[in-house]
């Protein structure tokens, strides 16, 4: 039984980790969509800066304003995604638990008193 315990504390670190590691990439996407966007508007007032006003972005800007306009929608996407999944298992969990209040309950104390006495037994 140690090793279940021993288990959970693993999956709950791993899955720590795994959203720390998720909330890093979100936020470094971010910043580098952010940096490239910078980038392409300064491009762009350097391009008007050298040549008439009327001339049109490059085929190149074009695809890569379109890119870095899909890669933002991914992004918001993706994060509204995992708030959805987060939201729903935290209702699921309180859902549960509203319902089956004693089960809820028994479960928590048969846990406690399995892990007393297998403490207790070393």
């Amino acid at each position: 039984m140690e090793h279940n315990h021993q288990n959970g504390k693993d999956i709950a670190q791993s899955k720590a980790a795994s959203s720390d590691a998720r909330e890093r990439l979100m936020s470094e996407l971010k910043t580098a969509i952010d940096a490239a966007e910078g980038w392409l508007q300064q491009d762009d007032s350097e391009h008007e800066s050298k040549q008439s006003s009327n001339t049109s972005p490059t085929a190149t800007q074009t695809q890569f304003q379109e890119t870095l306009s899909t890669a933002r929608k991914d992004l918001q996407q993706l994060q509204h995604s995992l708030q959805a999944q987060g939201r729903s298992a935290a209702q699921s969990a309180s859902h549960y638990v509203q319902e089956n209040p004693w089960k809820s309950v028994a479960l928590g104390a048969t846990l406690g008193i399995i892990t007393g006495l297998l403490i207790a037994r070393k």
